[in-house]
């Protein structure tokens, strides 16, 4: 008597493997590998040292120097404060004047020798008795009435005075001519009586101002193009 044995799947009694497919090996038990907390620490405390390490080296090698710069804008005349400086780190070509850190008590106290906007680098030359307007030069304060001031005229500009005179000559009463004369905007704020004016301040040549500075009228800035 003959016995036929037939193969069963594990986990299937009695159920044959299709045709060629290969047998399914039997499951084991999942190993999971556990996190050791201490590599996790070591590891956070190489990339911290590394980082470090590289902060030091790169602080060491950079050739940058501590000069002083404004903080704020200083008037010529003014004399400086300790709020009026910053500390700023440039790489500067050795023929730009500048003013190291260090100094920085000794420029406490003195006067700035010519305006200085916010966040330009100090040199020598810039402090000491004001130094300005420059010779041959002079500032002159106007008033401008609204629409009689191009919006486009900023700081800079390079502008034609115009005056009208209000006032009637005695001897002929004719009105005097126009004053005209070419000056460049240093300032301009509006009045502070709530007339809508603009008080605009000049650089003008010295002998022009005196001419402005003479004539009561109405004044007209006319904004010139650049270059001229």
């Amino acid at each position: 008597m003959s016995v036929t044995t037939v193969p069963t799947t594990p986990g299937r009694p009695g159920a044959s493997p299709a045709a060629g497919a290969a047998p399914t090996p039997p499951r084991g038990p999942v190993l999971r590998r556990r996190v050791s907390p201490l590599r996790v620490l070591l590891a956070v405390l190489l990339i911290l040292g590394f980082a470090l390490a590289g902060a030091v080296v790169a602080d060491r090698i950079d050739t940058r120097l501590p000069v002083l710069a404004t903080a704020r804008a200083i008037n010529a005349g003014q004399v400086i404060a300790e709020a009026d400086l910053v500390v700023v780190r440039v790489a500067a070509d050795s023929a730009v004047a500048t003013v190291p850190e260090t100094d920085r008590g000794a420029v406490v106290g003195r006067t700035a020798a010519v305006p200085l906007v916010a966040g330009a680098l100090l040199s020598p030359a810039q402090l000491g008795a004001a130094a300005w307007p420059p010779a041959g030069q002079s500032l002159v304060a106007v008033g401008v009435k609204p629409g009689r001031l191009p919006s486009g005229v900023t700081a800079g500009s390079h502008v034609l005075v115009l005056i009208v005179p209000t006032s009637v000559n005695a001897g002929t009463g004719s009105m005097p001519q126009v004053v005209q004369a070419e000056a460049t905007v240093w300032s301009l704020e509006e009045a502070k009586d709530q007339s809508g004016d603009m008080a605009v301040s000049l650089l003008i040549a010295e002998v022009d101002g005196r001419r402005l500075a003479s004539v009561v009228g109405d004044v007209t800035l006319v904004q010139l193009g650049v270059g001229r």
